[in-house]
């Protein structure tokens, strides 16, 4: 084992969470941090380019290539599960989408007893880190490391879909992100001058010139060690060879929804029974470790579209490709700058839902499935997706090997009330592309297919083309009681020394895109520590 010596702090996980927290704990030039990283740098162009998200999925180098278990509520579909494997995590692959939530989603946590977790109590984190092409308002904020600008590009067809949606009651909204995001708009996004702005750009480069900062990449941790019930550091390899190091301070884990319960119990901390089934060692029973694992699932409606040119047209010949790739190369516009989805919606499955519970994103664009090639007729995706889902699910490791995925299980539409939803949505978005703003474009239903009517056969058809939106939360799940994973402070029940600071805290998934709460948490981790020192 070799020594890599003793640190003040010891971040795992150099995605979204970990960059913002080697950022603030390494401000005061003293305090010594160790940020690991499984995977390797960012600077890749397809990074960059905000289109290049494309081929960051399913690629090794920036994916860890995961995927679910069997899902019987997709009809026995086993789905792809990308999770970024590079510096700035999630937030190097997503969609770029800049969203906070709604206010109630916060306002809930601090009901359940996460004082300190309101909407009143985060919105200042948000503002923190925020730097909105706007400037400062009392709802925004200007200066910080988060780039929020809007999207260089703009699409007929989706703005005719907006005037479609106002006949439907779904009204223009300014602005999604000021506690409520009811309406329509064009989303705004984690872009600075058409590239992606990711938290390994906007947090750790800044970071990493600060001599008490220390990064390694392509360190996988095995496990953090513990002295009884007080964690003392971190294990991992790297050029295979195993190393070791030692946090003074404390330990933070910031490997994201998935990762986190992994190497929990990879440390011997989560259920008694389950550890020892895989010849673990139990230092901690703490059996809520893994569960309460929720996303959101969307059900992509393709309908055809004439009159109008979408992205499926441009690209469908070399000459069409050849300007995209200029007009970026000379304006850091265009196509090549999009975000995958452009315009949203915020609207309830049924009036008498307080707010709304669906989110549309309305692509000028239309596949069978992410990465394959588009259609080679016009189209537009209307996704539409169930904001509160009831289905939960888990994640648990399945060997001691830390190079081994674990079982990703969400149980998708094992709910009637998430099949009611689903089915609520199709019909929903049907009735939208109705709308007389869009009968010049004669919109013409591919998926999930006008023959699919009834109840049962929305259901079966939501199983059949529903997918991930890739937003796993829940699995250290935060709470007052002493059946959750950490508390409100993010620290865990039962070992002193060990905080866990991404999306796996959040009790309850937040109403929209998860990328910026994410940073809010990371914001929030920071001063508990730096209060505790």
């Amino acid at each position: 084992m070799i020594d890599e010596g003793d640190y003040d702090y010891i971040i795992i996980g150099a995605g979204t969470a970990g960059c913002v927290l080697a950022n603030r704990l390494t401000a005061d030039g003293k305090t010594r941090v160790l940020l690991l990283e499984a995977g390797g740098s960012d600077r890749y162009h397809w990074v960059q380019i905000p289109v290049g998200y494309l081929y960051c999925i399913g690629n090794p180098r920036t994916d860890w290539l995961m995927k679910t278990a069997p899902e019987p509520g997709l009809n026995g579909r086993s789905l792809a599960y990308p999770r970024g494997k590079v510096l700035g995590g999630c937030s190097s692959v997503n969609g770029m989408i800049y969203m906070r939530g709604q206010a109630a989603d916060y306002d809930h946590w601090r009901q359940l007893g996460n004082t300190g977790w309101g909407w009143g109590d985060v919105l200042p984190y948000f503002r923190r880190s925020e730097d909105h092409c706007d400037g400062e308002t009392p709802l925004h904020g200007k200066g910080g490391e988060w780039r929020v600008e809007r999207q260089r590009l703009t699409w007929d067809i989706l703005r005719a879909v907006q005037e479609g949606a106002k006949e439907f009651g779904i009204q223009p909204r300014a602005d999604f992100n000021d506690g409520s995001n009811e309406g329509s708009g064009f989303f705004e996004v984690n872009q600075s001058r058409g590239r992606r702005w990711n938290t390994a750009r906007g947090f750790l480069q800044p970071a990493l010139r600060r001599g008490n900062l220390r990064l390694v990449t392509h360190a996988l941790v095995r496990r953090i060690t513990l002295d009884g019930r007080r964690a003392t550091g971190v294990e991992w390899l790297a050029d295979n060879q195993p190393r070791s190091a030692r946090a003074g301070a404390e330990v933070i884990l910031a490997a994201g929804a998935i990762n986190s319960p992994k190497l929990l119990e990879l440390s011997g901390i989560g259920q008694a029974d389950r550890l020892s089934g895989l010849g673990i060692k139990v230092a901690h029973d703490l059996p809520a470790v893994g569960e309460n694992l929720q996303d959101h699932l969307q059900i992509r409606t393709v309908f055809k579209v004439s009159g109008t040119r979408t992205l499926n047209d441009m690209v469908g010949s070399l000459t069409g490709k050849a300007r995209i790739a200029l007009q970026y190369a000379l304006t850091r516009s265009g196509p090549m700058s999009m975000a995958p989805s452009q315009f949203g919606m915020f609207t309830k499955s049924n009036p008498d839902r307080e707010t709304p519970d669906l989110e549309y994103h309305v692509q000028p664009l239309s596949t069978d499935r992410l990465g394959d090639p588009l259609h080679p007729f016009s189209a537009i995706t209307v996704s539409v997706c169930n904001l509160r889902p009831t289905s939960v699910g888990h994640v648990h490791a399945t060997t001691t090997a830390p190079e081994v995925q674990p079982e990703i299980r969400l149980n998708y539409l094992s709910t009637g009330e998430d099949r009611r939803v689903a089915i609520t949505s199709i019909r929903q978005a049907r009735q939208i592309m109705t709308a007389r703003a869009l009968d010049r474009y004669r919109p013409e239903e591919w998926l999930p297919g006008a023959g699919f009517d009834t109840d049962e056969a929305l259901a079966q058809r939501a199983g059949d083309i529903a997918t991930t939106i890739f937003h796993p939360v829940g699995t250290c799940r935060m709470g007052a009681d002493d059946s959750s994973v950490v508390d409100p402070e993010l620290r865990l029940r039962g070992i002193r020394g060990l905080r866990v600071a991404d999306a796996s805290i959040m009790p309850r998934i937040v109403s929209g895109n998860t990328a910026s709460p994410v940073v809010m948490i990371a914001e929030r981790a920071a001063d508990f520590l730096r209060a505790r020192t």
